[in-house]
């Protein structure tokens, strides 16, 4: 018997008086009737929902109330998510939402992101938030894990436009300038006036989006500039800033905190720079242990880099010190460090400056900035490693579709992106990459990563399957744990999945799937692991068969495995799965024609116990005599 409402009272009371502020980015989900309940639970399961409440009407009608289940009025509720920041899920009517919400709005630089659905998840609106709190971005989000629409009624997603004033996040810049500014800015691009858009660093892979594309830019002096892609602060009113700022400090020992901050601020300010725009801070190893200077990175959140004395001697600088050669062993601490941490290409913008202690501060500080070619941002960075199933997007999992709608960037090879274009919004670029070329395109991919863009690395089939995730997991290890942008794989539906599941059930017992290529496993190896399959009675899966180069390896695995099964072994040859022109068959392993094979085709060889009858093959569970209990 459900609880009364009366008898609910209470406790919801309690479960209030419990919640606390959540950190920002806590996500809410609020179901306004019992019909919510199913699409609450989903979202709290699949991870899309940090915490998920109902009011106490609706909670009243559950046959039991979960412990998690925040229970209280929507206005508290929504009040309490409200002032921590984070996102909030509302499923009800959107008049409702609209009614409960307008007490709290300020306005949309500092407004958090509330996105409205109905119970089935079926239609998705992002209603306030949508470019500054990332409404948009979490409605296709959920549009893509719940196989929903998003309804947009923006100016600037229905004329696909790009989102100035929110695009640059998804590429790991910081925004810069007033609210004023970018709502006249706004104001002008729905207007159709073209923009004076300036860029000197980050990526501009962004132009190639078709929203990019259609984004009227000029550059010229005619016009005034509107926006600003680069470090400087003194410019245009509205400005994105990539990481490419290193500080090169050098101070005395025990020098304060203050003088630190100090010292910072006004060279960053004299020189027109944005603070937003610092990728970190650099300095000598001897300095490690300098606590203001550890204290100072923590709180800015701000990597510090630091170099060995024979390393910093060995840069060209223009204001050397001998003074601090002999002290340090090296002529330069800021101007050196602040080059060798930027890399190859650095600019020095600023050579090194003093600040001696003023009031209660201590010590002594020398500053100086450099430029790197290429931003740093690995902490606000993204690698997905997406499996995009065998081609047709009926197949595509719900995991992989949420990636590929939250990354800005598609990388892979050509005909992979092709078959998942209809998927990308005018927002997202794409990156083509050469079939054989799998190395650079890790590397491409994790580089821009690495600078704060989320990025999607994509294979087909599943990628952690003969795909990209391995070469990219290793080449990500291979990094310095405070340069790793968050990696994460997202499995697809694999070849050897789809060819037993059109050929019936062959995969019922033990099985295993071995390569013939031999570009990257030396055949001697290749050779010994069929003979382990065909003596271990395994269904064996073969990927990669046969290619115009390599045309004799699939008739000598054919050879090996006759050797321990007869002839009359079932085989699915399955050629361009989940395409148009997929061709699917079974026939004997004794009569299988090595050149009606491709590298289009995967196999699926049976055990000693695989049979096909009514022109389906199955592998039964057990051998013969064997029975379940």
């Amino acid at each position: 018997m459900a609880p009364s409402a009366d008898s609910l009272r209470p406790l919801a009371l309690d479960a209030v008086n419990t919640i606390s502020i959540q950190p920002v980015g806590a996500s809410l989900a609020l179901g306004l009737s019992v019909s919510a309940w199913p699409l609450l639970q989903q979202l709290r399961q699949a991870g899309q929902a940090d915490r998920i409440g109902m009011t106490p009407r609706a909670a009243a009608a559950l046959q039991t109330l979960p412990s998690n289940l925040l229970v209280a009025p929507a206005s508290q509720l929504l009040t309490e998510q409200w002032l921590s920041g984070g996102p909030t899920i509302v499923i009800g009517a959107m008049g409702a939402v609209t009614r409960l919400i307008a007490p709290l709005l300020s306005d949309k630089q500092s407004d958090p992101a509330v996105v409205v659905m109905d119970a089935h998840g079926r239609n998705i609106v992002p209603l306030i938030g949508g470019h500054a709190a990332g409404a948009e971005e979490l409605a296709h989000a959920l549009a893509a894990a719940l196989g929903g629409q998003v309804l947009l009624t923006g100016d600037a997603a229905s004329q696909e436009r790009l989102a100035l004033d929110g695009f640059g996040e998804a590429w790991g810049w910081v925004r810069g300038g007033t609210p004023e500014a970018w709502q006249e800015l706004m104001f002008s691009q729905a207007s159709g006036q073209r923009l004076n858009v300036v860029q000197q660093t980050g990526t501009d892979l962004w132009r190639s989006s078709a929203a990019g594309q259609n984004l009227g830019v000029t550059a010229d002096s005619e016009h005034g500039l509107a926006l600003d892609i680069g470090p400087r602060c003194d410019g245009a009113p509205c400005r994105w800033h990539p990481a490419t700022l290193w500080i090169g400090i050098g101070c005395e020992r025990l020098s304060s905190l203050a003088l630190i901050q100090r010292a910072v601020d006004r060279s960053l300010q004299s020189a027109g720079l944005a603070r937003e725009a610092v990728a970190g801070i650099s300095s000598i190893e001897a300095k490690s242990d300098e606590p203001a200077l550890r204290q100072f990175c923590e709180h800015r959140s701000w990597p510090l880099r630091l170099f060995s004395a024979p390393a910093l001697a060995d840069v060209a600088v223009p204001t050397p010190s001998e003074v601090v050669k002999a002290e340090m062993g090296t002529a330069s601490v800021a101007e050196a460090s602040a080059l060798l941490a930027s890399g190859d290409g650095a600019q020095l913008l600023r050579t090194k400056r003093i600040f001696h202690a003023e009031g209660s501060e201590q010590g002594a500080v020398t500053v100086a900035i450099a430029e790197a070619a290429h931003p740093l941002a690995p902490s606000r960075g993204e690698l997905h490693l997406v499996g995009s199933g065998p081609g047709s997007l009926q197949l595509l999992t719900a995991d992989a579709r949420t990636a590929l709608s939250h990354c800005v960037l598609w990388v892979g090879y050509g005909l992979y992106l092709d078959l998942l274009e209809p998927l990308r919004r005018c927002d997202q670029a794409r990156l083509d990459g050469q079939l054989t070329r799998e190395r650079d395109r890790c590397m491409q991919a994790l580089d821009l990563a690495r600078q704060g863009a989320r990025v999607a690395l994509i294979s087909s089939g599943d990628c952690g399957i003969y795909g990209m995730a391995g070469l990219a997991l290793e080449l990500w290890m291979d990094l310095p744990e405070t340069e790793r942008p968050r990696f994460q794989v997202h499995p697809g539906l694999s070849a050897l999945q789809l060819a037993a599941a059109r050929a019936g059930a062959p995969l019922m017992h033990d099985f295993c799937t071995i390569s013939l290529s031999d570009r990257l496993t030396p055949w001697d190896v290749i050779e010994r692991r069929i003979e382990a399959a065909a003596s271990g009675d395994f269904v064996v899966a073969i990927y990669n068969p046969r290619s115009r180069e390599r045309d004799w390896q699939l008739t000598r695995a054919q050879e090996i495995l006759l050797r321990a099964r007869p002839e009359t072994t079932p085989v699915v040859m399955a050629r361009q799965l989940g395409r148009n022109d997929e061709q699917v068959s079974v026939q004997s392993l004794g009569n299988l024609r090595p050149d009606d094979v491709d590298m289009l085709t995967v196999l699926v060889i049976g055990n000693s116990s695989s049979r096909v009858q009514d022109g389906r093959m199955v592998t039964p569970r057990g051998y013969p005599g064997a029975a379940l209990n």
